[in-house]
């Protein structure tokens, strides 16, 4: 309706002036070039008036994008810092502990994602969650990462609770290789940094190395400067989660956590990155989520989950003697009966 007006009046504007004025002429009240001016001046004004009609339907609609924006901007998040944080020890050690927990989503508070969760893991240590899709492994990074808080039971880091701990300086000492890797669209050298935003070129190509990167980046177009496109539309499932390993291995964080880290990897590829994740793991804290037993088999402790609570722990030796839910998992995977 805003359209048609303002075409109306443009068009009517420019008839009303040429009307009025051609009455005049034959009136000899008003020259031809006079008229001609008029004209020119209307033709002007409808032109504005018409741009008028579009800059306001602009403005309406940045209006509504902004009332939306401001909505989100005013949201309180759940989790925040505490007002006077906990240190954390200098040095790190990596060291982490759920003491009876237990959590269940806010979208669905009426089922527990966990129950009762306890366990200890040294500094240095390795340890592997496995279990069936929704047994609750991923959201035992989640309340470690301080993505959300449990519904009761404590979550500790080194010793400190990390609800009384600064979320910026806790997520800051871990480094997560997730299942889904977020590429952005910039060069690959951009993409590995945001691991360490202060890191040198050099440090960037030795993690590229680290996590059997190096080789294909090498290839692409322009090597490490070569743009990746909106969500590394350019690379391989494969390539997006070495990219992913590389950042992990520059961040060098004392704990990390590795969830379907060689999910996305061919077997040629899964065993240049598993080397490189044990040299890694040796020198870190290391708690790796996996579907694929094969990955877990050097840990040194296995935590079995089933539907939010730990049902099993022990090596995978001692796991498939006991012939509980590991040594099925094992079976059907191992021996493919």
């Amino acid at each position: 309706m805003l359209t048609a007006i303002a075409i109306f009046l443009v068009f009517a504007s420019v008839v009303l002036v040429l009307w009025i004025g051609a009455q005049d002429v034959l009136a000899e009240r008003m020259t031809p070039g006079r008229l001609s001016q008029f004209v020119l001046y209307a033709v002007f004004a409808a032109g504005g008036l018409g741009e008028l009609s579009q800059v306001w339907s602009e403005i309406a609609a940045a209006s509504g994008a902004a009332e939306r924006l401001f909505e989100i901007m005013a949201v309180e998040p759940a989790i925040k810092a505490p007002a006077e944080p906990k240190p954390l020890p200098e040095p790190a050690r990596g060291e982490v502990a759920f003491d009876n927990v237990h959590f269940a989503y806010p979208a669905r508070p009426e089922t527990s994602a966990l129950r009762g969760v306890s366990f200890h893991v040294r500094p240095g240590e390795k340890v592997a969650i496995v279990g069936p899709s929704g047994a609750g492994k991923s959201t035992i990074f989640h309340l470690l990462l301080r993505f959300y808080d449990p519904t009761s039971g404590e979550v500790t880091y080194d010793g400190v609770p990390v609800s009384e701990a600064d979320p910026r300086e806790l997520r800051r000492r871990m480094a997560l290789v997730p299942q889904d890797t977020a590429i952005f669209a910039s060069s690959v050298r951009d993409n590995i940094r945001f691991g360490r935003p202060d890191a040198s070129d050099a440090a960037i190509e030795r993690a590229a190395e680290a996590a059997a990167a190096a080789e294909f980046i090498r290839k692409l177009p322009r090597g490490y400067d070569t743009p990746l496109g909106e969500r590394g539309v350019t690379l391989s499932g494969g390539q997006r989660q070495r990219i992913a390993i590389a950042r992990a291995v520059l961040r060098n964080a004392p704990l990390l956590l590795l969830d379907e880290a060689t999910s996305s990897l061919d077997a040629e590829s899964e065993t240049l990155v598993q080397k490189a994740l044990s040299r890694l793991m040796q020198q870190h804290t290391t708690l790796v989520i996996a579907h694929r037993l094969a990955t877990v088999l050097t840990c040194d402790r296995i935590l079995v989950l089933d539907q939010g609570e730990i049902v099993e722990q022990g090596t995978h030796e001692s796991l498939v003697v006991r012939g509980g839910l590991y040594a099925r998992l094992a079976k059907l995977q191992f021996q493919g009966t």
